[in-house]
């Protein structure tokens, strides 16, 4: 098969698998990795390897950007020790706990072999995080710390990985110039992507052209990636804190049309680089598997145990330690308010998915030693590490939604107050700088505008959330709105059908209210206010607006 049909085909089954993940309410990478695996036995299927340089350089710096770019910087810090303990600490405490376990019970694994296998699944996933967590609903405190701590250690991971492949391959260890670059690796590499996305953002300030901001944005993950590896530091995480610092200034810098465009653009690149990652890992079982039993001297079913162990100790050892520690912190500091309760050092112990990155790391595993021998038990390690993102993936992540609605920890109550008493300063300072321009141009059309605001405020003094309708009014609102903004685009595409108005004018007007639905959906989601809706028969004034809506809307359409 020619490489553009098998790109075609792999995105095709992307996009059906995602859209069925959707439809059945599964986590789309959970359904995409299964169903690799499922096409994986496929006869005659082309064979498709996973490259790691190119999943190193193509696919990950611009996803852990996204990471980044999607993460408080204030949050980051608030939380930055319990991201240290879980990113550090937890990430050595697994590798050892896996070597010991896997060189005690598998014959054909030797210590530096098993201190690489553990190495190399102990980190979480970043990718798989982003793309699990994000959509569970949890409170912004815990998926700081979770997402915060599959960018850091992963550095923590290939760190310790770096300095266990060089020790099976020279034969030697130096636990000075181990520390040395495991601390190099951290500290220079977030330095770095820091540093970029800094003067990144400097530039914004030299255009206002909306496609050159995009390509910006697309470029400074690379661009960090490359400047961290050519210092041999780590990329991973010189990309992610660019995306860190850089989304500061695109707040202040970027024009409102570029932020607009540029979500769009990066939504589809990161559900499109996910897919085609999270699938191909699916579709590596066929060249991980054959070469296995006469490597590991063991039967087929031999291997799906050591598979099976090695996994449970991944998620055992995290499931125990995370509490460990939170009792351990509460205990040496006293109980505080930001100490996590239960139910959050649960979910925390429950998070740790593993993921393409692991598969990457094992597959870029040398071949042979220094002195030309082969690389002890590489494909064994490769089978494993497989056999944990498998199992921490699908077992993991496809049970996080019942833990979350069985331990009710998505509150967002914080989130929610810090969005209101932004609206009213917002509205405050709003007030202020019209109170200065009176005289200075039309007083009728600032008291005008004043009015509005002052409506808006006591609206949200009343506890509305968007100031824009009272609190009782308020998914109903949404539910009305959207219905009013179908009427008008239907209305602007009859008048471009009947030659009304141009292409030009349709596409001026369709951005304006694609920017209305935006916000709608950031303040009223949709799932309530189609509940809302429901009940419209039951309020003459929604029944009066659809009306209305309509009524102009075929006669727009008619004239």
């Amino acid at each position: 098969m020619p490489p553009v049909v098998t790109v075609i085909a792999l995105l095709a089954a992307v996009v059906a698998l995602a859209a069925l993940a959707r439809r059945i309410g599964v986590a789309y990478p959970i359904l995409l990795v299964v169903g690799g695996l499922a096409l994986s036995f496929i006869p005659r299927l082309p064979s498709i390897a996973l490259d790691p340089d190119v999943v190193f350089f193509v696919f990950l710096p611009p996803l852990l950007f996204s990471a980044g770019y999607s993460t408080s910087l204030r949050d980051f810090r608030a939380n930055l020790r319990p991201i240290g303990v879980l990113a550090i600490g937890l990430v050595l405490t697994t590798a050892c706990g896996v070597a010991a376990i896997a060189h005690a019970v598998i014959p054909s694994l030797s210590w530096p072999a098993a201190f690489v296998l553990g190495a190399v699944v102990s980190p979480t996933d970043p990718v798989a995080a982003t793309a699990v967590m994000r959509r569970l609903g949890l409170s912004r405190r815990l998926l700081t710390v979770i997402e915060g701590e599959s960018v850091v250690n992963d550095a923590t991971g290939l760190a310790v990985s770096r300095v266990a492949v060089a020790a099976v391959v020279t034969g030697a260890f130096s636990a000075g110039a181990a520390t040395l670059v495991f601390v190099a690796v951290i500290v220079v590499g977030g330095l770095v992507g820091a540093g970029v996305g800094w003067a990144a953002g400097r530039l914004l300030r030299f255009t206002d052209d909306e496609p050159t901001m995009i390509a910006l944005t697309l470029l400074v993950p690379y661009v960090a990636y490359l400047s961290a590896s050519a210092l041999e530091t780590s990329g991973i995480l010189a990309a992610a804190s660019a995306g860190l610092v850089f989304r500061h200034a695109v707040s202040r810098y970027a024009t409102p049309r570029a932020r607009v465009q540029a979500r769009a653009v990066w939504d589809l690149l990161v559900f499109l680089l996910n897919g085609i990652l999270f699938i191909v890992t699916g579709l590596e079982l066929p060249q991980v598997w054959p070469s296995l039993p006469s490597s590991a001297h063991a039967t087929a079913l031999t291997l799906l145990g050591y598979g099976a162990l090695i996994s449970a100790v991944v998620i055992g050892i995290r499931f125990v330690w995370v509490p460990l520690v939170a009792v351990f912190a509460r205990w040496i500091r006293g109980a505080g308010d930001h100490a996590f309760n239960w139910r959050e050092t649960t979910v925390i112990g429950w998070a740790g998915m593993r993921g393409v990155l692991s598969l990457a790391a094992a597959l870029a595993l040398p071949v042979a030693a220094r002195d030309g021998a082969p690389f002890p038990a590489r494909g064994l390690i490769l089978y494993l590490t497989f056999a944990v993102i498998l199992a921490t993936l699908v077992v993991q992540g496809g049970t996080l939604p019942l833990m979350l609605r069985w331990l009710r920890v998505d509150d967002r109550d914080d989130a929610k107050r810090e969005e209101a008493e932004a609206r009213l300063a917002a509205a405050d300072a709003a007030l202020m700088r019209l109170g200065r321009l009176h005289g200075q141009m039309s007083d009728a059309l600032i008291d005008r505008l004043r009015e509005s605001y002052q409506s808006r405020l006591s609206r949200l003094s009343e506890g509305s959330a968007t100031g824009e309708c009272r609190p009782d009014e308020g998914q109903l609102y949404g539910w009305l709105r959207r219905q009013a903004l179908g009427a008008e685009r239907e209305a602007v595409i009859a008048l471009r059908d009947t030659g009304a108005i141009g292409d030009d004018v349709l596409q001026t007007l369709e951005y304006e209210l694609d920017v209305e639905s935006l916000r709608l959906a950031a303040a009223y989601p949709r799932e309530e206010a189609e509940r809302a809706g429901h009940q419209r028969t039951r309020d003459p004034r929604a029944e009066t607006l659809i009306q209305e809506s309509s009524s102009a809307s075929g006669t727009q359409a008619s004239s």
